[in-house]
């Protein structure tokens, strides 16, 4: 038998609670419903997403795939203009309008006055957005300050994804816990130093980012773009009253450590939002992510694939209190959404 074949069945007999529904009406406040990154539209029947939602108590879809233009047109025809208040889209802007001096803030003023309702900043810079002098272009540069000050001029959240696990900069070798995914997804890698920025450069930068801008709401998305150290987030949180994070994609990593995790949400209830990150939604990941949030379950999967693509262990539940349930699920994100009167 080969390593990669081993499907170890743990023996342990722990609780096993079911949870198919939020225990309030969930806003899932980071999602991809768009063309942006499936090539063509991430839901393919609007109406059975609709039935999802209803069966397991979602009542609101955050779409970060907007774009501009006339894609954040589509998007919003599809979703926000059809179906009222079940679906919220975000705008992105054009990175090759960096250096064209108010380009920036001009978009992202007509993706608002279209109906935006935040700014979705992707990896990529950071990443890969380099300016036309070639040069690689980190979310601190301060050619971006007009678009984030616009942001807070027009009271719209910036969710922002800054690098990746830390794991996808280590090197591709026995040692790195995420070798299984990184050998599927190559392109996942930043190892290379000649070619990327160092993971703690880009939290350098996304710290310096948000204390440059405390008038302008940011959501660090996937814990805070750094969920393997809870430490820093709990800081740059207590730090900087502007900032808000997500758990999208990351309960793999929270659940491996809940006490932590734990202490961070109950420190800082107002500042967590529920996300899932996972297109299209399907029924079984809102059941995981509800059994997580609620339960006090130990051991129990991340994922119903096999292997787990983000990573060969199990998670506990926190059993967050009914008050915390209700801020992470709905009242933070509704509040950064203008849904609060």
């Amino acid at each position: 038998m080969k390593l990669s074949e081993y499907r170890p069945v743990p023996r342990l007999r722990v609780p096993e609670t079911s949870v198919p529904r939020a225990a309030v009406p969930a806003i899932d406040a980071h999602n991809h419903l768009g063309r942006w990154l499936t090539g063509g539209w991430a839901v393919q029947d609007v109406g059975a997403l609709l039935a999802l939602m209803d069966s397991c108590n979602v009542r609101t879809i955050v779409n970060l795939d907007g774009r501009w233009g006339d894609e954040l047109e589509a998007n919003l025809d599809r979703y926000d203009r059809a179906h009222p208040g079940r679906f919220y889209t975000y705008c992105h802007v054009d990175w090759d309008d960096i250096g064209r001096e108010g380009a920036l803030a001009d978009s992202l003023r007509r993706s608002v006055a279209a109906g935006a309702r935040g700014l979705k900043v992707w990896k990529d810079l950071g990443l890969h957005v380099r300016d036309s002098a070639g040069q690689l272009v980190l979310p601190d540069d301060p050619r971006l300050g007009e678009l984030w000050e616009a942001a807070a001029e027009l009271r719209v959240p910036v969710a922002i994804h800054t690098a990746d696990p830390i794991a996808f900069f280590d090197p591709v070798d026995e040692r790195n816990e995420r070798y299984e995914q990184l050998l599927a997804h190559p392109d996942w890698s930043f190892a290379d130093p000649s070619r990327f920025p160092r993971f703690d450069r880009l939290m350098d930068a996304l710290e310096d980012l948000v204390a440059a801008h405390p008038r302008t709401v940011f959501v660090a998305v996937h814990a805070g773009c750094q969920a393997e150290d809870l430490g820093r987030v709990g800081r740059m949180l207590a730090a900087y009253p502007n900032l808000h994070i997500d758990i999208a994609a990351r309960i793999a990593e929270l659940g491996r450590q809940p006490r932590a995790t734990l202490d961070l949400i109950t420190r800082f209830p107002g500042r967590v939002l529920f996300g899932t990150d996972e297109f299209p939604p399907n029924r079984a990941t809102y059941t995981t992510h509800f059994r997580f949030l609620e339960t006090k379950d130990e051991y129990f999967p991340h994922s119903a694939e096999d292997p787990p693509l983000m990573g060969r262990w199990h998670i506990s539940g926190l059993g967050l209190s009914s008050n915390v349930l209700s801020c992470v699920y709905a009242d933070n994100a509704a509040r950064l959404l203008g849904l609060c009167p």
